[in-house]
């Protein structure tokens, strides 16, 4: 039975809302986590194909093949990946800035926009900032803080004024990295993609990528119901869930590919991932 990796956020409602539904059947388990998780457990192979951060793939590309078609991406604003900040981004020089345990590639999207765009190099300090934290967020002594997933969404409906009240801080400035990488590059962003191991059997590996692809499909026809099951998930109002979840592209199609490669180019260029290339399940 493959061992088939799920993000536990909302973002991946429309890849496994079938198959959570039982619409589409998965040939293998779900093990869910946060992305640093289902990192960490392809990495030691206790997972045979996972969504995955993108940087984990440009890391260790020797170890994994793409599944086509298949990423969480934003051509613009993402919603659910925000730098939050009581000064502006290029007054954060020296200054802490506390960064999501949970995530890889927002990380080191945030590094390249600090290095590069906002000309400032502050402390960079992991902290937890899980939907469940949120109302501890003011605990912690920082100047901003890297939010993903469905806690940013939480806090984004907080800065409007829609939930939760006073149960966050009030952060006056918000940087929405999706949009922060389009203005920069003028591409899509690809925050995390579908990977396999490449000692997997091809044809089982090939068996979970049709499921996927068939439940991403049903998943883009059916957003009303995913926004709802959204809603109950974090809170949200369900009309802000479905707005969210169709900003979001659920493929990996040129634009993504070009997106990605550029992202891959300047991490190799500051030395972060080596130099290489993309290799695909041969589908």
């Amino acid at each position: 039975m493959m061992r088939v990796g799920r993000i536990q956020y909302v973002n991946a409602y429309p890849v496994y809302g079938a198959i959570d539904r039982g619409v589409v059947p998965l040939a293998g388990t779900l093990v869910r986590g946060v992305p640093t998780a289902l990192n960490r457990q392809m990495a030691e192979g206790t997972l045979d194909v996972s969504v995955v951060s993108a940087v984990e793939y440009a890391r260790d590309a020797q170890r994994y093949l793409l599944l086509p078609d298949l990423g969480i991406t934003s051509d613009g604003p993402v919603r659910s990946v925000m730098l939050y900040s009581r000064v502006p981004a290029s007054e954060l020089g020296g200054r802490r800035v506390l960064v999501s345990r949970s995530s890889l590639t927002s990380v080191e999207l945030l590094r390249l926009l600090f290095e590069q765009v906002w000309r400032a190099t502050p402390e960079f300090v992991p902290a937890d900032a899980e939907l469940a934290d949120v109302s501890r967020f003011g605990a912690d002594a920082h100047a901003a803080r890297l939010v993903i997933g469905d806690a940013a969404l939480l806090l984004e409906a907080a800065r409007r004024g829609d939930r939760i009240g006073d149960t966050a801080p009030h952060y006056p400035h918000a940087y929405d990295l999706g949009a922060e990488w389009k203005h920069w590059t003028g591409l899509p962003f690809v925050f995390a993609v579908w990977v396999a191991r490449r000692d997997v059997p091809v044809a089982e590996a090939l068996g979970v990528h049709a499921s996927l692809i068939r439940a991403r499909d049903w998943g883009e026809r059916h957003l009303d119901v995913l926004a709802a099951e959204a809603e109950q998930a974090t809170g949200v109002d369900a009309a802000t869930c479905h707005a969210y979840l169709a900003g979001l592209e659920y493929h990996l199609g040129w634009k993504h590919l070009a997106g990605l490669a550029e992202f891959f180019r300047r991490l190799s260029a500051a030395g972060r991932v080596p130099d290489g290339g993309f290799a695909f399940l041969p589908a």
